[in-house]
């Protein structure tokens, strides 16, 4: 389980075919502090940690990319050169920042508009039409790993819909949704709350 708090942006060092894709990304954390098999939030995909090295803030991780997990997700992220924001797995203690985030995307959204709004910027993403009855005004939905409150919602004709964020400046700063701009392709994943209220009321009728 996760937050969707990004606790540091990582770097994706190296991406190699070998059955499944193997990716070994660059990142600022204790490498004592990873442990092999600790589950790690990679915009927004839960990874196992199968190796790592280095030193502090000079660290890296290696995780092993399905196939179904690569068709799940954002084309190209796991390229060379990639950024992605990281999230360590929830502890027993730690605060609840953001939301309950399993690290399972649900789909790909891609983003409609950007522009300013004061000082934080304003961001309106497209949803594919499966997706869009599980995003709701002021509820909480989980893009590119990052925790977000929906601002409002516009259902669109052929059932997807388009949903508005704000991102404050910190936002901007510590994640990679700074360099967001329209036709960007991101993760998302629903809240978890919504997926059993729907399934509920899909019984129910």
């Amino acid at each position: 389980m996760f937050t969707g708090i990004v606790s540091a942006i990582g770097t994706v060092r190296e991406a190699r075919q070998q059955g499944d894709l193997r990716a070994v990304i660059s990142c600022p954390y204790d490498p004592a502090q990873i442990a092999i098999g600790a589950s790690i939030a990679c915009s927004g995909v839960c990874l196992t940690v199968v190796e790592r090295g280095g030193t502090t803030g000079y660290a890296w991780f290696a995780v092993d990319i399905s196939g179904e997990t690569q068709n799940c997700t954002v084309p190209g992220m796991w390229a060379q050169g990639a950024q992605l924001n990281l999230e360590t797995a929830l502890k027993l203690g730690d605060e609840l920042g953001g939301h309950i985030v399993t690290g399972h995307v649900d789909g790909v959204g891609t983003v409609h508009e950007t522009g300013a709004a004061g000082d934080s910027t304003h961001v309106v993403i497209k949803t594919p039409a499966e997706l869009a009855p599980f995003i709701a005004a002021k509820g909480s939905i989980t893009v590119q790993g990052v925790s977000l409150t929906v601002n409002d919602v516009n259902d669109l004709p052929d059932g997807s819909c388009l949903f508005a964020l704000n991102l404050i400046p910190h936002t901007g700063e510590v994640t990679t949704l700074g360099a967001l701009k329209a036709g960007d392709q991101v993760n998302l994943e629903i809240d978890v709350l919504a997926r059993y209220l729907q399934r509920m009321q899909s019984l129910r009728s």
